[in-house]
């Protein structure tokens, strides 16, 4: 009998647990969730560093909402097997549009709800997240006069606080840092490879890196100390991209015969991110190393990489072949060619893990990804060593010759933002990193 009640006090439980992902949707109202200049009044600082944060802008972001109406939509309106990101991308790009069951929501120029992106309210509402892995929005809000916070219970005029550590848990960054597809592939595993790495097992969460203390005031009414920062700075914020990864490069040999090779080594080392770079959204995004040789007259030599013959190595040397020909379903192009697949100089090395839709053609679209190619990218502590070998031709110079090894990075593949007419910010080239060696040429 004992057992009976318990069983039956935890499905009461369990009954009145809020939904979470996919089942959230339109169980709630806007008039459930304050807008951000409410929280402004009293939070002035942290208001203006959200403002600038990619979490106030993951709904009018010009990439995000080209990909979701001209791509997204589109598709998933044409087959039943990916209908569901038409509302679940909103999930995580526009939660309350999406718990207000307004989706698709209106355009970020019409200025509705949506445009507030993830707003704080949102965040400060979420009590914990559903099921053993967090994904594809599990997050349980629940919103009220009650806010979840990382210190002690507070009260305002406004609002009361409870602490709640699920908010400074990885566990929290996880509901939307990693999806899975409607294949079952995990697409976004940012959180994922953090947790199989070194820092989750020395207790340091993604909070410490994207939302680092700094000594200030929280609200105007309460007393200075230790704040978390909310400028969540990532791969949009050059300052984190830059030095995100070392460089280091040396010959084998420091003089050779000029009718003889060289041969010179790239050590790349993760030692700052916490995750793998690039992580994300990662069929987007491209980092590729390109290396050149300049002789004693500055005549400038491009090296291609030396492959490495492992399984699917192809999609890691920038090669000159069409890609991402399943844009023309949402572009009713069934006989689409695709575009060029890397718009990179052929030969560099690309540190990329290729997604690949049900037909087997390498896609930028996470929905429609149902395989995945080798994870070439490097990992939290990681040290990847590239080697180039360059036979001198007939007109290059004796003596010194300069070896430049530059690490670039793009948020986006320059090919498809051509096609797609996305602006130039989002596919602006930063380099992460840089590094040069020389080497004699004798006769």
């Amino acid at each position: 009998m004992r057992t009976l009640m318990i069983l039956m006090i935890l499905a009461a439980a369990a009954a009145a647990q809020p939904p979470a992902g996919d089942a959230a949707l339109g169980t709630r109202s806007y008039d459930d969730y304050e807008k951000a200049e409410v929280c402004a009044a009293c939070h002035v600082d942290i208001y203006q560093q959200w403002t600038q944060s990619m979490m106030a802008q993951s709904y009018t972001h010009h990439w995000d909402e080209i990909e979701y109406f001209e791509l997204a939509v589109p598709h998933a309106e044409k087959d039943a097997k990916v209908a569901g990101v038409k509302a679940g991308c909103n999930g995580c790009h526009a939660p309350i549009s999406f718990l207000a069951g307004d989706v698709p929501p209106p355009r970020p120029e019409e200025g509705s709800r949506a445009n507030e992106g993830v707003t704080c309210d949102l965040c400060h509402s979420i009590t914990g997240f559903e099921g053993d892995t967090p994904h594809n929005f599990n997050w349980i809000s629940e919103p009220g006069r009650v806010k979840q916070g990382p210190k002690p219970g507070l009260s305002s005029p406004h609002h009361d606080t409870v602490e709640n550590d699920f908010l400074k848990s990885a566990d929290f960054c996880g509901t939307c840092h990693n999806e899975m597809s409607p294949y079952g592939v995990w697409v976004k595993s940012t959180h994922l490879e953090w947790s199989e790495g070194p820092y989750a097992e020395q207790g340091v969460p993604c909070q410490d890196c994207h939302m680092p203390k700094a000594w200030g005031q929280n609200a105007t009414m309460s007393e200075p100390g230790m704040i978390a920062q909310h400028l969540f700075h990532g791969a949009h914020d050059e300052g984190k991209l830059r030095g995100a990864i070392e460089l280091r490069m040396h010959p084998v040999e420091r003089e050779v015969e000029i009718d003889g090779s060289v041969q010179v080594k790239v050590q790349l080392f993760n030692g700052k991110c916490g995750h793998k770079v690039p992580s994300g959204s990662v069929e987007d995004r491209i980092m590729w190393l390109h290396v050149t040789a300049t002789d004693s007259e500055g005549k400038q030599y491009h090296l291609p990489v030396d492959p490495k013959s492992f399984e699917g190595e192809e999609t890691t040397i920038a090669a000159d072949v069409l890609a991402y020909q399943d844009m023309g379903i949402a572009r009713g192009e069934p006989d689409f060619p695709g575009v060029q697949r890397d718009g990179v100089p052929v030969g560099d090395r690309i540190f990329r893990m290729a997604y690949f839709d049900p037909q087997g053609r390498m896609t930028i679209q996470q929905w429609n990804t149902a395989s995945l190619g080798p994870d070439y990218r490097i990992g939290p502590r990681e040290t990847k060593v590239e080697t180039f070998t360059w036979e001198p031709p007939a007109d290059a110079a004796p003596g010194p010759v300069t070896f430049s090894a530059v690490l670039n990075y793009k948020r986006l593949l320059q090919p498809v933002a051509d096609l797609l007419g996305v602006p130039a910010d989002e596919t602006e080239t930063v380099v992460i990193n840089f590094a040069s060696t020389t080497v004699e040429l004798y006769e």
